[in-house]
């Protein structure tokens, strides 16, 4: 009898943690795949951070699952009251340092001098995204030298786009994003906001773990993952040996990049790229 009123108590305990994780969890702007057929001539363009995604709502700094940053006391104090939407970065090619450190419950202090939240939206605020972005320049100016508007630029065609996005990953950058000029503020997923890659970017449940041959033995060779819709497939390359010694956990979610889908709608050249954080 006690263990089932356990039982009972730790399923609405666990319905109750779910319940209040959604409501703090922030509505936000979500890209779609930049297909082309655009005037790109109408998009604000900037270049995509491989950062952890932040809300400031005014009074708390959120990842996008809405659980609470713990940035130091020195890092909220110069945020505006204002709702802002941007990424914490270190840089390119520095995301998995950044994760350590963002995710620390004890923030160090050091490490976070070195954090840059680069803010590329204003949520909730009226008028067009060029006239957002004219308040964001405003709203930021002067606060702290790691508080800081995400470049925008406007190019004049898609010849002009496919430079930069060469230019941007031959220097080790992810892509691009591309905002409507004109564009009012809305949350969920949104042609307003495209995102340009080289490859394109999934998630997949860990399934199981396949084990590793020649160099490898004794190690992981590949992962077996299950896409949303069901089909699996090992994802084998993209993993540094210290992954393969302590490969992700069954039933977690990673992200994975491809060129394009198989006949049979498999991913192309897949290649691990790392754990989806739940943050």
């Amino acid at each position: 009898m006690m263990l089932r009123r356990f039982a009972i108590f730790a399923a609405l305990l666990l319905l109750w943690s779910n319940l209040v994780r959604a409501a703090d969890t922030p509505a936000l702007l979500l890209a779609e795949r930049y297909q082309g057929g655009i005037d790109v001539s109408q998009y604000w363009v900037s270049e995509k951070l491989d950062g952890v995604r932040a809300y400031w709502d005014g009074r708390q700094l959120r990842f996008r699952s809405g659980n609470l940053i713990p940035a130091p006391a020195w890092f909220l104090a110069a945020l505006p009251a204002h709702p802002l939407d941007g990424e914490l970065w270190l840089g390119r090619g520095s995301f998995e340092r950044l994760s350590g450190i963002v995710r620390r419950n004890t923030p160090d202090d050091a490490e976070w001098r070195q954090v840059r939240y680069r803010v590329f939206e204003l949520p909730d605020a009226s008028g067009s995204f060029s006239e957002r972005m004219k308040q964001l320049q405003v709203l930021t100016a002067g606060r702290a030298h790691w508080l800081q508007p995400v470049e925008q630029f406007r190019l004049a065609d898609a010849k002009a786009l496919k430079r930069k996005l060469d230019e941007v990953v031959k220097g080790g950058g992810e892509g691009l994003m591309l905002h409507r000029a004109d564009a009012y503020y809305e949350t969920g997923r949104s042609t307003a906001l495209l995102k340009l890659t080289p490859w394109q970017d999934a998630e997949a449940r860990v399934v199981a773990h396949l084990p590793g041959k020649g160099k490898y033995a004794g190690m992981l060779g590949a992962l077996q993952v299950q896409m949303p819709d069901g089909r699996r497939f090992a994802l084998g390359s993209g993993f540094a040996d210290a992954q393969r010694r302590d490969p992700p956990l069954l039933g977690t979610q990673v992200t994975y990049r491809y060129r394009e889908l198989t006949r049979q709608g498999v991913p192309r050249f897949a290649r691990f790229l790392r754990v989806r954080e739940a943050f």
